[in-house]
């Protein structure tokens, strides 16, 4: 294909696209440095933009993530001034997750006088939070001030949100204060950095500014405010929130990320029965019923963190009976409720039906609570046999472990108890907890020589217990 290239030269670019899409895909460094040196002597690179941006992009995706020096040769040997070949580049770089190039081909840029936009700045902004390089992300702030492209609203979401991922909160807000023409955008930026920050409170103060501010709210902005309400258990402010959706979403029922976000929100404010009618009416479209998987777990979520174990059975029940197909985080639910009402033969039933009947893979979590129902139910040895036959030792906690060795202690099972302390200090020799648990059982059966030993032991590896201790205001 190559000498085909060299014979036709400029006339045929689909030819050339294939044939550098085919190079990409092989990682064929040769056939590209000979390409390459085709389109020098045969000055190609005029011709097209497009020929410039697939040429950079497929030598380096032969070359690695991380040889910078020979991407600056290359965009010097093409001589580029045209800054939407760049554009594609820094795009293109950001979206593979080649953020160095990205960052890279931004400094190129600037180092040489190539006009930067708006598209670049925004692209670059990304990359650089990705890789959590704030040092390049101020500067990249000073040249925007500098340029004058803070009146960008497009620019001022961009370093909003790059502040906001970096965990920069304080950085972040300044930003958004100084965009002089503000938009639903740059907010949702700042609120959806608050909202990973946990900062509940300014996430609610930053929705009612943007009333005042008379900005839009769109589905986001609801979600996130519904989020706040529930981290802070608001709810009254929560009810608002939730009158706003109403009123401000078309076909509300329709939109199951928000519908999960009102159940749970009401859920962790102790208001089951409003989180059980929000479920019973979402779901709705043009007239049909379609719950999604997502409302159902976030019910059982409700029943579970109130202690209401018997509904998170029935109502996993009703949703085999309706054909949803249960997720891992619904799986867990209803594991722990079996759980928690002593029903082993249900939580095992559910346990093996998940990975046999749904190809769901068993994570760390869910064995877990398998382990946590059976040693509740007192059948230790069929827990210990479960941790230890585990697919991966990696997949062996030490909250296993620690929960097997506590039921050991509550039944009197000593040679158990002190198999799995042994398993638990392989893991971590040196989580006080156990030495704690290990003492609380040969405590509870005077076993005073051991804890002596155990105390030892403590002392040789530089660990003590913490001591408790409380305060009272006079």
């Amino acid at each position: 294909m190559l000498t085909q290239i060299k014979i036709q030269g400029a006339q045929n670019f689909k030819t050339i696209s294939q044939f550098l899409h085919h190079c990409s895909q092989t990682k064929n460094l040769r056939i590209v440095q000979e390409f390459y040196a085709h389109v020098i002597r045969a000055e190609l690179f005029f011709i097209s933009p497009n020929l410039q941006t697939d040429l950079v992009l497929t030598y380096t995706s032969c070359i690695g993530k991380n040889n910078h020096k020979i991407l600056t040769h290359l965009l010097k040997s093409l001589n580029l001034r045209n800054p939407l070949p760049f554009n594609s580049i820094v795009s293109h770089f950001s979206q593979h997750g080649s953020d160095c190039y990205a960052l890279h081909t931004f400094s190129f840029m600037h180092r040489n006088s190539v006009y930067v936009d708006s598209y670049a700045l925004c692209t670059s902004l990304k990359s650089a939070s990705c890789l959590k390089k704030d040092v390049f992300g101020k500067l990249m702030h000073a040249y925007v001030e500098k340029s004058g492209w803070f009146a960008s609203v497009f620019v001022g979401s961009a370093l909003v949100d790059f502040y906001a991922k970096l965990w920069s909160m304080s950085d972040a807000a300044m930003v958004f204060d100084e965009i002089p023409e503000k938009n639903t955008v740059c907010a949702n930026a700042l609120l959806s950095g608050y909202a990973e920050a946990k900062m509940w409170g300014e996430g609610i103060e930053l929705v009612r500014r943007m009333h005042l501010l008379r900005l839009e709210t769109d589905n986001f902005t609801l979600s996130a405010a519904l989020r706040a309400c529930s981290g802070l258990c608001a709810v009254e402010l929560g009810k608002e929130a939730h009158a706003s959706v109403v009123r401000r979403i078309i076909d509300v029922g329709a939109d199951v990320f928000l519908q999960s976000l009102l159940i749970e929100m009401y859920g962790k404010c102790g208001l089951v029965n409003s989180a059980k009618k929000v479920f019973s009416m979402a779901g709705y479209v043009v007239g049909k019923r379609r719950r999604d998987v997502v409302l159902w777990t976030s019910m059982l979520g409700v029943y579970g963190r109130t202690g209401d174990y018997s509904e998170v059975i029935r109502l996993f029940r009703d949703m085999l009976m309706e054909g949803i197909r249960p997720d891992g985080v619904a799986f867990l639910t209803v594991i722990s409720a079996c759980s928690h009402t002593g029903q082993v033969d249900l939580g095992m039933e559910y346990f093996e039906s998940m990975t046999r009947d749904y190809g769901l893979n068993a994570s760390r979590e869910h064995y877990s609570c398998l382990v946590d129902l059976l040693c509740r139910a007192g059948e230790l040895e069929r827990a210990w046999r479960i941790v230890s036959e585990l697919p991966h030792t990696a997949d062996c906690t030490i909250s296993m472990w620690g929960t097997l060795l506590s039921a050991c202690n509550e039944c009197g099972n000593v040679s158990l108890g002190k198999l799995a302390a042994q398993k638990a200090f392989e893991l971590e020799p040196t989580n006080v907890g156990i030495y704690v648990l290990l003492s609380n059982m040969y405590a509870r059966n005077g076993m005073w020589d051991e804890i002596e030993q155990l105390r030892e032991l403590m002392k040789r590896r530089g660990l003590k217990k913490d001591i408790a201790w409380s305060s009272i205001d006079r």
